[in-house]
């Protein structure tokens, strides 16, 4: 064995299926690390005191997992342990990250990149000693890899960051990523939604005031800013800051110091900056809603996170994550389920399997999803659409022939049948069953238009304003639908 320098951190390789491979030890002798093979958890312990990480191998479930973390904790150690699994078991990969891996890579996996990373997981030196808690994360798609790996290096650096992606995506994840990768992740992570707030609080929430500055304020408050010292500050859907307050939050980026409201005394800062947003900044600019100079500041590094559709490595783990949160006994996703999950085209990204997983935790009573416990939005809208006999074109003429979110639906009905056996709602002999009432008729088609306009925009938002509503209005209108169309599919 290739003799490893003095200064090289020790990981101890455990495998009882199979012997240490040259590969192996070549790659993580390539990226810095001393390496030793063990035998047995006698052998283990008895070297844990001076290795900064195990590396064990996992083939049924996490059993061996815990018993190790057990032993090391009997030992008054906490040496991290990573996780070796095979390619294909990605619900035991989910299940080790759940129960405290601090990393899980694939058993085959020889690259000395990938062992480079866990230089970067934790620092050798302070292993035993750390009470840092590791993020569990989901980035099993190359896509999410490579992005994962590029987060990691921004992490280490003092820049500001960027994440564009759409709603839902998981850029407050990546976020956090970011924060705790970093040398400030001790420190606080404070999170704001420049959206979600009215325009008159975000300066004061911001920047914080004295004492006197207003009626009302009885007291110093500290803003968000000063919240956030030594630590990172998360400004999401930063698109949405009103132009008055860019300015002022460009003049805080550039001088690192900010003024409360109402004080004399200048505040220097030490804050990290990571901002957010699903809009399209540039032609914000040319449109005059976003400063251009605003946005080579928190632009330093721009990462773009991609939707959910198009990563579909990671929906399959995503999904058993959220199972696993809600209860720790294993689950099962059915193999239709799995197809029926990678084939559905997730308008809404994670945050919207998020809500799938947990209508199956409710429907499923013995931790087996099959497609039968999976509920989608826009299925149920389509479903309930089409036990209504008015055509889209009757409902709001600016309806186009064609969108893509349609022809996704399409595409997505289309492969279930194909592959699953699922059937569209039977819309004849219903014309006996249309409500004859005034109020039920209007109601019919407040809601039709209400889905057309959802099908012909590219968010809620925007399907709210042209309908001349707010969208809290919207939300609740959508749920008396689902409703109403749950109800009606039943009785079919």
């Amino acid at each position: 064995m290739k003799p490893s320098p003095a200064s090289a951190p020790l990981a101890l390789w455990l495998d009882p299926e199979k012997p240490l491979s040259p590969e192996h030890s070549q790659a993580l002798h390539a990226s810095g690390w001393a390496l030793m093979p063990v035998h047995t958890l006698d052998s283990l312990v008895s070297h844990a005191a001076d290795a900064a990480v195990v590396v064990l191998h996992l083939s049924v479930d996490v059993t061996r997992l815990k018993a190790v973390q057990q032993l090391l904790q009997e030992a008054g150690l906490n040496t991290p342990v990573v996780a070796r699994v095979e390619r294909q078991e990605l619900e035991l990969a989910v299940e080790a990250s759940q129960a405290g891996a601090l990393a899980v890579l694939a058993a085959c996996d020889a690259r000395s990149a990938s062992w480079m990373r866990l230089h970067s997981l934790l620092n050798p030196n302070a292993a035993r000693t750390s009470a840092q808690p590791t993020r569990n994360v989901v980035f099993v798609d190359p896509a999410s890899q490579h992005l994962l790996a590029l987060a990691q290096k921004v992490a280490l650096a003092e820049v500001t960051a960027l994440l564009v992606g759409p709603t839902g995506s998981g850029k407050e994840v990546l976020a956090r990523v970011l924060h705790e990768a970093s040398g400030r992740a001790r420190g606080p992570f404070v999170a704001l939604n420049c959206a979600a707030m009215p325009e008159n609080l975000i300066e004061d929430m911001l920047f914080g005031h004295d004492k006197g500055a207003f009626t009302g304020a009885h007291r110093d408050q500290k803003g968000l800013f000063e919240q956030a010292q030594g630590g990172t500050l998360f400004l999401d859907e930063i698109g949405e800051m009103p132009m008055h307050l860019q300015s002022k939050l460009l003049r805080v980026l550039q001088e690192r110091q900010l003024t409360r409201l109402g004080g004399q005394s200048t505040i220097q800062l030490n804050v990290r900056i990571v901002a957010a947003t699903n809009k399209d900044l540039k032609k914000a600019i040319a449109e005059r809603e976003f400063r251009e100079d605003l946005y080579y500041r928190i632009a330093t590094f721009r990462m773009r996170l991609l939707p959910l559709a198009e990563r579909p490595g990671d929906i399959i783990p995503l999904a058993i994550q959220c199972l696993l949160q809600h209860d720790k006994k294993p689950w099962q996703l059915h193999p239709q389920a799995q197809a029926l999950l990678l084939q559905y085209p997730w308008p809404g990204n994670v945050r919207e399997l998020e809500n799938v997983m947990r209508r199956a935790i409710v429907l499923c009573t013995d931790h087996v999803v099959t497609p039968a416990h999976l509920m989608f939005d826009d299925w149920l809208t389509a479903s309930a659409a089409a036990l209504v006999p008015v055509t889209w074109s009757a409902a709001l003429d600016v309806v186009p022939q064609e969108t893509p979110s349609a022809t996704h639906m399409e595409q997505f009905m289309a492969a279930a049948k194909d592959n699953l056996g699922l059937q569209e709602p039977d819309t004849t002999d219903k014309a006996g069953s249309l409500p004859t009432d005034l109020q039920s008729s209007v109601r019919l088609n407040e809601h039709q238009v209400i889905m057309a306009t959802l099908a012909s925009t590219p968010s809620k938002t925007e399907a709210a304003k042209r309908l001349g509503i707010s969208p809290r209005t919207l939300r609740y209108k959508m749920a008396q639908l689902r409703e109403h169309g749950l109800a009606m599919a039943a009785a079919c």
